[in-house]
């Protein structure tokens, strides 16, 4: 497999213009000219592809779609493509560096796997296209322009983020089904014995998703993070532990839980709770005794 870790190197294998710059690259599809067909690769930058009327040859049934599509660092495109050469559309290409020194531009959803694109409206497009108009513009101007080209960078990833909402707004079957997952995904991680604590990566591998893409439909329809989710649950089955299983100590079930050290686990149900393990097992009690 191929992997590709600078512009100049995979434009010219795909067949695009030669970068003007080495942290940001921005420029047009011209398909007749392009390579349509590829096995799976890999970059060693962020790209995110705006794709017009875009048509897999291996799916012939299907209707073309206009959509974004991402890649990351050491994100394989698992199937490469086969694409006919009639559509059209911008792509914007930055290296870490760049991620890096301006993180608090930049949005989760630059790590979305190929398969998480975002489905775009004919008005989506022509937003997005009146950016990139005014970006090309800055980033074929000098190098003193750079700090108006990045902010035009941002502006393209921010409209990106609202229409990602828009899209989870507007077919929610499909993403309450992703959220209906993850909750029965975090009951049946206690039916099992645990090692450690649940997180949201494990999550993400178990439903075939990104954590970041998980994370986001998470917080878009709980109004909480998926960590925060998680938190939550493991607080109920402590509570549940506690409250039911007089038996155990509070260091076994710091274990029965996956805390690796019983401690930890006494600060965290503080943090969330309010009071320590012992605490809520001694308020239980006098509880019952009052009843």
């Amino acid at each position: 497999m191929k992997i590709f870790k600078d512009f100049t190197s995979y434009n010219e294998y795909i067949g695009t213009t030669k970068p003007l710059d080495n942290d940001i690259d921005v420029g047009y599809y011209d398909p007749p000219n392009m390579l349509l067909k590829s096995e799976p690769i890999a970059v060693d930058f962020y790209r995110i592809s705006f794709k017009i009327n875009l048509k897999n040859k291996n799916t012939p049934d299907k209707k073309p779609i206009t959509a974004v599509f991402f890649n990351s660092p050491e994100m394989i495109v698992n199937e490469g493509w086969d694409v006919e050469p009639t559509y059209t559309g911008m792509y914007l290409q930055l290296s870490k560096k760049v991620i890096e020194e301006n993180r608090f531009l930049f949005k989760t959803y630059l790590d979305y796997g190929q398969h998480e694109a975002l489905y775009l409206t004919n008005e989506e497009v022509a937003e997005i296209s009146a950016v990139f108009q005014l970006m090309l513009k800055y980033y074929e101007s000098e190098k003193q322009h750079f700090g108006v080209l990045l902010s035009y960078v941002n502006v393209v990833v921010s409209l990106v983020e609202a229409f990602y909402k828009r899209q989870f707004s507007t077919d929610p079957k499909q993403y309450n089904r992703v959220v209906t997952d993850f909750q029965q995904s975090l009951i049946e991680y206690y039916h099992q014995p645990v090692k450690q604590l649940p997180n949201v990566q494990y999550f993400a591998d178990k439903l075939g998703l990104t954590a970041n893409y998980l994370g986001d439909i998470i917080k878009h329809f709980t109004q909480k993070s998926a960590l925060e989710n998680i938190h939550e649950f493991v607080i109920k089955k402590a509570k549940e532990l506690l409250k039911q299983n007089i038996e155990m100590n509070t260091t076994e079930i710091a274990y029965e839980l996956g805390f690796e050290y019983p401690n930890y686990f006494s600060k965290f149900f503080k943090k969330q709770v309010g009071l320590s393990p012992k605490e809520y097992r001694l308020q239980i009690k006098k509880e019952i005794q009052n009843m």
